[in-house]
């Protein structure tokens, strides 16, 4: 395969089942990530400079890069929820399917569809509701995500931990034990919760903070979701399992 090649998404229809299904088991998944490394390091320093139309410029070429469209969807489909399809009723679970799927990713006309809402159980007493997207609102939140993770891990705060890609529960306990480990440390513990969080975190607080293209991000806020064939419209807040743009914020 020749990686060095920029295909568009408009290949997808001449490409047939076996090539696809053998350049996908065939791409050098290290030098993909490499490439996609390459511009996450250069919006990074952008934003360290603070270049951020520069940062911006390098968004676009990120989302609109073959290699980040590979990863986008390999990323979806090798974790736990790639065996459950979202409205369409369509899962990725073969590399033609896969590959084609990578051609396919555009923001040109994107129109996210609806979530599809289950419920699990989260206490004997309570259910906790999830929405579902469909693979290919998966795939392109995966791909706008990569373009985030740069500018969140270069701005965020040095000693929050949750939704960080390149930390852990474990790096929270060592912070926690070298500020409490001593003789003058705190001897209470306060612990918080922010009721309802992200079922009603602003629409407009997003848009005003999240560095992304503003209709891709709309489309992400706005698709609403169907529960027992009737479809309801998503007026604020972003539901669980529905939108993993807005760990952003």
């Amino acid at each position: 395969m020749n990686m060095a090649s920029q295909i568009t998404q408009y290949e997808w229809t001449t490409i047939d089942h076996t090539e696809a299904s053998r350049t996908w088991e065939t791409i050098i998944w290290g030098l993909v990530k490499r490439k996609v490394n390459k511009l996450q390091s250069r919006i990074a320093k952008a934003i360290k400079k603070g270049k951020d139309n520069l940062a911006k410029k390098l968004q676009y070429l990120l989302t609109n890069s073959y290699f980040a469209k590979l990863l986008a969807v390999r990323k979806i489909t090798t974790n736990k929820g790639k065996k459950t399809p979202g409205v369409d009723g369509k899962i990725w679970s073969t590399p033609a399917a896969k590959y084609k799927s990578a051609l396919k990713l555009t923001n040109e006309r994107y129109r996210a569809k609806p979530l599809r809402r289950i419920y699990i159980d989260k206490t004997p007493d309570m259910k906790r509701p999830l929405g579902i997207p469909t693979m290919y609102d998966r795939a392109m939140q995966a791909l706008y995500a990569l373009a985030l993770d740069p500018i969140a891990e270069t701005k965020a705060d040095r000693i929050s931990f949750g939704f960080r890609k390149y930390r852990s529960c474990d790096d929270a306990k060592e912070y926690l034990f070298k500020l409490l480990g001593r003789k003058v440390s705190a001897q209470w513990v306060l612990e918080a919760d922010i009721k309802g969080c992200f079922d009603n975190i602003s629409h407009k607080w997003l848009k005003e903070n999240i560095p992304m293209e503003k209709k891709i991000l709309n489309q992400f806020l706005k698709s609403g979701y169907i529960q027992e064939q009737q479809l309801f419209p998503t007026k604020e807040g972003t539901p669980q399992g529905g939108n993993n743009i807005s760990n952003f914020s």
